[in-house]
């Protein structure tokens, strides 16, 4: 008889380990889930913002078209971007758009000193720090979501009920790491 309290002892604290797993696991996804919303709002904001400063920078530098059809296609690839991966992708053509867009600036004085650039260059700014900060907490999210489903027990329970690891988000050049210094 108490070998048999026993058995069914083990096999109810095997069920509540397991169901613990499981809840850890759902917690993380969601949390994923959610750090990657915080990164698609602060790169909705950016994308907002973008327009207003491709028109003030169309007021002063006119024959730069390529420069800002170029600033302009970017984003559009941005915002149609739909994995991980992709966003990635688009949004460091972005970035190298966005370089060449502040470059272009450089070389005019008068809209280097126009207050309507310098708060929407400060927004942009502003709006970076934040990618930087939304990025850090989806990929540290990312990274216990994915120990947990590669570490063995939980794997057992990651791969029956068809939990998957979640993409970083991150920057392979580590010069693309940084935000471009521009100087007004």
């Amino acid at each position: 008889m108490t070998i048999l309290i026993i058995i069914v002892a083990v096999i109810v604290l095997f069920l509540l380990y397991g169901v613990s797993i499981y809840n850890r696991l759902v917690k993380l996804r969601n949390l994923v889930q959610e750090g990657w919303s915080s990164i698609d709002v602060m790169l909705k904001k950016r994308h907002d913002l973008i327009p207003n400063l491709v028109e003030t920078v169309k007021g002063y530098a006119t024959h730069e078209r390529e420069t800002l059809d170029s600033v302009t296609r970017a984003r559009s690839q941005a915002i149609g971007a739909n994995s991980v991966e992709a966003k990635e992708a688009a949004e460091k053509n972005l970035n190298q758009a966005m370089m060449n867009l502040f470059a272009v600036a450089e070389q005019y004085p008068d809209l280097k000193a126009n207050t309507n650039f310098q708060q929407l260059q400060s927004e942009l700014t502003s709006i970076e720090n934040d990618i930087e900060k939304s990025r850090r907490y989806y990929n540290g999210t990312v990274r216990e979501n994915n120990t947990l489903v590669e570490s063995f027990p939980s794997n057992i329970i990651a791969n029956m009920y068809k939990f998957e690891k979640s993409a970083f988000f991150e920057l392979q050049n580590i010069a693309e790491r940084e935000v471009p210094s521009v100087k007004f």
